[in-house]
């Protein structure tokens, strides 16, 4: 297990460098620095604050010494200023990491023990009507769009029942259940269909296996098979599609943040987006390709506890 661990950790430090790559030739080769400048300052700026401006953020440099700072800036975590209003990054992302986990790993974990859930009530009564009856409304469900969650959520919830505000974000923690109740409700009716979907299709797949049909003659009732048995041997695809949902947590959610007005890092993200910021966008991209490749590592290694018969070699 241990040469294994060696080997994914070198792939995925050769895979972190070609991102890294990737990213300097997308934000700062294909980029010229005059139409970043004028994109921080406005097109009517004056040429030679223009060019000042250029020249406090090294885009004047030549391109090989930007490259190497580039890689050694993101490696040791240096992330600088941003292009935008020149606030330190690394103080924007923590600033914005609270906010953003406050409502996903609320939503994460309510909506992996309701989709877990419906999908084995689902699959319990698999060929009947409510299984037929659960495949079509999980269809529909994701066929909408999560604007329309989002709209019809405030309107009714927040303008008509009135039960929690239509945005807005308090950290102080005797109001911020109020704040978060909406966005977290609404993520999670969201993607609770294609939760559903995927997991029904999991368990049902495993109620047509030999240990089922042995455990059901065995006397077995088919509630305990269901929890105990198939939802046990579903583990592996499980934990494949949680895992890689965790880095988003950290990268909160580009439209629930700005429709709610949660301070969030999905927030920073689409206010660099909106304001051409280089700087922040190329950390928020690392990040999430860091945090990705760490988490597909790690998941590698939750299989051999999910089943013993795994071995990583």
């Amino acid at each position: 297990m241990l040469a294994y661990a060696i080997r994914r950790l070198t792939y995925g430090f050769g895979v972190v460098l070609g991102v890294l790559g990737l990213l300097f030739v997308l934000f700062f080769l294909y980029a010229e620095p005059i139409d970043m400048a004028q994109r921080a300052l406005g097109e009517k700026a004056p040429p030679e604050v223009l060019q000042q401006w250029i020249a406090d953020h090294g885009y004047d440099r030549p391109w090989t010494e930007q490259f190497r700072d580039h890689y050694v800036r993101m490696l040791t975590f240096d992330f600088g200023r941003s292009d935008l209003d020149d606030v330190s990054i690394a103080r924007r992302l923590r600033e914005g990491a609270g906010p953003s986990l406050s409502f996903t790993v609320p939503q994460f974990f309510l909506g992996l023990v309701l989709g877990i859930g419906l999908s084995l009530f689902v699959a319990y009564f698999r060929e009947t009507y409510i299984d037929r009856a659960g495949v079509v409304l999980a269809v529909l469900a994701m066929s909408v769009s999560i604007l329309l969650y989002i709209i019809g959520g405030q309107y009714l919830i927040g303008k008509v029942l009135n039960w929690f505000p239509i945005s807005g974000f308090d950290p102080d923690p005797s109001v911020l259940p109020r704040f978060i109740a909406m966005p977290i409700l609404i993520g999670v009716l969201s993607a609770v269909a294609s939760d559903v979907r995927f997991y029904r299709t999991v368990f049902v797949e495993e109620t047509s296996r030999d240990y089922v049909r042995t455990a059901r003659a065995k006397g077995c009732g088919d509630g305990r098979i269901m929890s105990r048995h198939v939802l046990r041997n579903a583990l592996i695809p499980i934990l494949t599609r949680v895992v890689v949902a965790i880095p988003f947590l950290f990268t909160g959610s580009l439209l629930l943040e700005s429709f709610f007005g949660i301070p969030g890092l999905g927030a920073v993200m689409v206010e660099a987006i909106h304001g051409n910021d280089f700087s922040t966008l190329r950390v928020m991209v690392y990040i999430l390709s860091l945090l990705f490749i760490v988490f597909q590592i790690v998941t590698d290694f939750t299989y051999t506890l999910a089943d013993p018969r795994v071995r990583l070699e």
